[in-house]
């Protein structure tokens, strides 16, 4: 892994070369003009927000105005390429966290997105070879700009309190989430609290921070096998927090991606049923607010979502390594997110309906579907030594073949309820055909096991041949409109395939 520091150049790199260049080094000789050019900068910047304490709301709320404006046009015009200082960060990020104003919390909110896309602190560079060098030789690293500012403090210094430098604890990210729960279940006033909508975005920049920094380094890591890259990455710092609850974590994002679904739909509700007219919304003054609160709520289940698909890809890496002997003591031990995630749906059948229409991903749906059904499937009493070890219905072909057995199919559909079992069946046989659409089954890497082996012929006839068993139980049973289009999908398949 390199480790580059803004304006002084790539460790590996000092003496001889270029280096690797991105946004921070290709301005290198900017920075390296003295360092006074960006302290003049942060001092310009800074003192717009110096301003008295008796100085009016309409004041206060023009001058941090007018430093966004003043970050943006250093940092993000294209002839001026200047990555904010740490201190102008944590200005910005307090005007996310701490204001009450709506144009400054959307501003400060686009304004710290966009500096985020445009000044990676953490990313994998092009390389680019010279001329002596053959392609064994090229070493794919990871680039981290240990100077640049995270809007997590991770350090065990800085779990005491609650921020510190400005920044977000691992206590502080959990009782954020708790402070959303708690503002998407309290009942609708005729004034919307602003902090609700602040929390939530404040929530989504802080999981695309996540994500910035994890998906580098897992790239990095299945080309290395450095388990170090993930080891510091700043998501397993989180999870490994020994003030943060891990399972209590991740059972609040599941709560959560349900109080926010159900709120979004008693919204719909509302809205269609007073049938409010633009024109009324903005007369209120709280209209704007009430206009993007839907559109905040939906992109906060998606982060939600993407929140927990970076901890099942974690827990996945850390499987490898745990095989590959890598992990160690100082790691701990750590229950994967799948087990928690599986353990939830169990107790909520609502939940179960509004996570699976969220949880689009094919692959992690799929896993996780094949996972459900397996906690319900008879298991045989006799085990030979070469059935030991492995499952024939550790895949969605063996889950559907679980069907073709009366008995086996009337105690799956027992124990699981009807309208469960439907509403996994389809799910999992949309996301199959989205796997299967990207790779060739017979194709399928090992990642991709759970549809690995079965052609798309062979799963229709067995998706058709489990709804059938619905059938067998009950004359009178109707399919949900999700289960009925995939039954239809599943006949097409079938149809098109015996006319060619």
């Amino acid at each position: 892994m390199e480790t580059r520091k803004r304006g002084r150049g790539v460790g590996a790199n000092r003496e001889g070369g270029r280096g690797n260049q991105n946004k921070y080094q290709k301005n290198e000789s900017n920075f390296n003009r003295g360092r006074g050019g960006r302290v003049g900068l942060e001092e310009n910047t800074l003192a717009i927000l110096d301003t008295s304490s008796s100085a009016s709301f309409h004041h206060l709320l023009d001058d941090r105005l007018a430093f966004l404006d003043a970050v943006r046009s250093a940092s993000l015009v294209p002839e001026n390429d200047n990555p904010p200082t740490k201190k102008m960060f944590v200005a910005v990020f307090q005007i996310l966290k701490d204001e009450s104003s709506l144009d400054l919390i959307i501003a400060s909110y686009q304004l710290l997105f966009e500096l985020n896309k445009r000044y990676p602190w953490v990313y994998l560079p092009k390389m680019e070879k010279s001329e002596s060098s053959t392609p064994s030789k090229v070493h794919c690293g990871l680039i981290v700009a240990e100077e640049a500012w995270s809007p997590f403090g991770c350090n065990e210094r800085d779990e005491a309190t609650d921020t510190s430098g400005g920044s977000i604890n691992p206590l502080a990210f959990h009782s954020l989430m708790q402070d959303i729960a708690k503002g998407a279940t309290e009942e609708r006033r005729n004034t919307i609290e602003i902090k609700s909508l602040q929390n939530m975005l404040l929530f989504q920049y802080l999981v695309n921070v996540l994500e910035g920094d994890l998906f580098p380094r897992i790239h990095a890591f299945k080309e290395s096998l450095n388990w170090i890259l993930l080891r510091e990455c700043i998501l397993n710092k989180i999870l490994g927090s020994r003030k943060l609850s891990y399972k209590d974590l991740i059972k609040d994002c599941m709560s959560l991606i349900g109080d926010l679904s159900c709120d979004k739909t008693k919204i719909t509700c509302d809205q269609k049923g007073k049938r409010t007219s633009l024109a009324e919304l903005q007369k209120d003054c709280h209209g704007p607010l009430e206009l993007a609160l839907p559109e905040v709520e939906k992109n906060t289940c998606l982060a939600l979502k993407k929140l927990l698909q970076m901890i099942m890809e974690l827990d996945s890496s850390r499987n490898i390594a745990d095989m590959t002997g890598l992990i160690t003591r100082a790691d701990g031990a750590r229950i994967p997110a799948a087990e928690i995630i599986l353990n939830e749906l169990s107790y909520s059948s609502d939940l179960l309906f509004s996570f699976f229409l969220l949880f689009d991903e094919p692959e992690w749906k799929l896993k996780t579907i094949v996972q459900y059904f397996q906690k319900y499937i008879p298991k045989s009493s006799i085990r030979t030594r070469r059935s030991n070890g492995s499952s024939s219905d550790a895949t969605f072909d063996g889950i559907l073949k679980c069907f073709s057995n009366e008995n086996s199919a009337k105690g799956i559909i027992k124990k699981m309820r009807p309208d469960v079992t439907q509403l996994l069946l389809a799910h999992g046989f949309q996301a199959f055909l989205s796997l299967s659409s990207k790779h060739s089954v017979e194709d399928a890497s090992d990642s991709k096991q759970d549809v690995r082996g079965s052609s798309i012929m062979e799963i229709c006839e067995n998706v058709v041949s489990a709804f059938a068993c619905f059938r067998k139980e009950d004359k009178q049973f109707t399919f949900s409109p999700f289960s009925r289009e995939a039954l239809f999908t599943a006949a097409s398949v079938l149809s098109t395939g015996a006319r060619s």
